[in-house]
């Protein structure tokens, strides 16, 4: 399954998720000033930019190293996006990363890894680097702008909550999520197809 910049960017964007973090993220940082929040969040998102570029950048030597070909990433790669894909359609909250309230700064763990750059970002960059290396650079692209708008919608956060109101947040996030199922699928379908067809 070829992508162009747009589809990369908005399959990108669907697995980051954002609008689906925003509860997580507003639980997890309840216990820091508010003065501190926004300094936070622009270093979780720059972390995570930074993992997933290095996914994507060493995509093809890691897959050299463990000698896997593109094929089983395809499929495993759309495996686990289905995964995250049906947990949004039928996830009932954020409070798997809820804070602790020790008032502690998040560094890293979860705001960064995994709640940006989780398995299924890090499998999405990963494939889009091996599946078509000579496009590189506009995947480089199609990953900084959703990443954007990634830490757009979080450091907003708190006025989106308000704004959209909880129901409207979830239904977004469900919609994402059914969006995704079908990518998911397709990429399933076409590692199939190239594992039986193309071998």
């Amino acid at each position: 399954m070829d992508h162009t910049f747009l589809s990369a960017f908005v399959l990108l964007l669907l697995v980051l998720d954002p609008f689906g973090s925003l509860p997580i993220f507003i639980s997890v940082l309840r216990g820091v000033a508010p003065e501190r929040r926004r300094v936070v969040a622009l270093r979780e998102v720059a972390i995570a930019f930074a993992v997933l570029a290095v996914f994507m950048v060493a995509g093809q030597h890691f897959l050299a190293l463990m000698r896997l070909s593109e094929r089983s990433l395809e499929v495993a790669g759309g495996v686990i996006l289905l995964i995250i894909a049906v947990r949004m359609i039928f996830a009932s909250g954020g409070e798997v990363y809820a804070a602790d309230g020790s008032g502690r700064e998040p560094f890293i763990f979860p705001l960064a890894v995994p709640l940006l750059a989780g398995p299924s970002a890090m499998a999405t960059v990963l494939l889009l680097a091996s599946r078509q290396p000579d496009r590189l650079l506009s995947w480089f692209g199609a990953l900084t702008a959703a990443m954007l708008v990634s830490g757009i919608v979080l450091l907003a956060a708190d006025r989106l909550r308000k704004l959209l109101g909880s129901s409207m947040v979830a239904a977004i996030e469900k919609l994402m999520g059914l969006v995704l199922t079908a990518i998911a699928v397709e990429m399933i379908l076409a590692g199939l197809k190239r594992y039986f067809f193309e071998a």
